[in-house]
């Protein structure tokens, strides 16, 4: 039985999306971001499923044969925290993690409560490093 992707890329609307974030300063966060990531990546906002903007793409093939689409980098202005998408299994993002701010973080997340508790420099250096990385990892 063939995987079927849930998390796709589509044409809504990126700023639709933000103006349902019910939190006023989770709001402003998700526009500031917007700029941030498409600045700072170089790459236009997309919506990828129901809730996570991304920038870039690219297509994987994992050694399973397990082959897919995702973006560069990305973000998604959650009610509980902010999640910010950079690529797993580089060793240089736990470097500049170690002067991002305040965050938590699970496999490929990185979970924010707000911009003000992170160090916005780092986090532009946190998407130039993901896209670089997953642009040479996968040509």
């Amino acid at each position: 039985m063939a995987y079927e992707q849930k998390t796709k890329e589509h044409d809504g609307s990126v700023v639709e999306f933000i103006e349902t974030v019910d939190h006023p300063k989770k709001k402003e966060d998700a526009y500031r971001l917007l700029d941030i990531f498409t600045e700072t990546s170089g790459h236009e906002a997309k919506m990828w499923g129901p809730s996570m903007i991304g920038f870039g793409s690219y297509h994987y093939q994992y050694a399973s044969g397990h082959e897919g689409d995702s973006f560069l980098v990305g973000y998604s202005p959650r009610k509980a925290k902010i999640s910010l998408y950079f690529a797993p299994g580089d060793s240089e993002r736990e470097v500049l993690l170690k002067d991002f701010g305040k965050y938590t973080s699970g496999k490929a997340c990185i979970y924010i409560n707000k911009l003000d508790d992170v160090n916005i420099d780092v986090l532009k250096a946190l998407i130039r490093q993901s896209v670089a990385f997953l642009q040479k990892t996968y040509p």
